[in-house]
């Protein structure tokens, strides 16, 4: 008898466990993770104050993509990973992040491998060659915003719109 409630005690142990954790997982992913929403075509955007509008499309010959905005709203858990998926290398020194608010981030000195990724955060810290740090003093990016990606002519490469 005693052996019996003992597996009962243990499998709402293994339940209630399993619960927590989803819950928990859940709710990061819900707050802190967003799911990729690339922008094939741009939509339009204004300038300021000539009331004219200029429809955005970025340009294809550098496969390069803004893969996710990690975070957006919370200074400490921002994250913009930029993934280059070509072939062979690409500096991107020079090439900048910017939002609909004019906030700017320059890329330092930095190479991307076939397949390699970086993630800038918004906080300050020390950039290491698969972190950069912004050193914004608040949080930058927000629901519904666009992340745009300029190389160093300034040409748009890359748009995503936070989730």
């Amino acid at each position: 008898m005693e052996r019996r409630k003992l597996i009962y005690y243990l499998l709402l142990n293994v339940f209630v466990s399993a619960c927590v954790t989803g819950t928990i997982l859940f709710w990061y992913d819900r707050n802190y993770r967003a799911v990729a929403q690339p922008i094939i075509q741009g939509p339009a955007a204004s300038n300021s104050g000539s009331g004219e509008t200029v429809t955005l499309s970025p340009q294809t010959d550098v496969p390069i993509s803004v893969q996710s905005v990690i975070g957006a709203g919370t200074l400490d858990a921002e994250v913009v990973i930029v993934k280059f998926e070509g072939e062979g290398q690409l500096n991107l020194q020079g090439w900048q992040l910017k939002d609909e608010d004019g906030n700017t981030f320059s890329f330092p000195q930095l190479t991307l491998y076939k397949n390699g990724a970086v993630q800038v955060h918004t906080v300050s810290g020390t950039d290491t060659v698969i972190d950069l740090y912004w050193g914004a003093g608040e949080a930058v990016w927000r629901s519904g915003e666009e992340v745009k990606l300029f190389d160093s002519q300034g040409n748009l490469h890359a748009l995503y719109r936070v989730p």
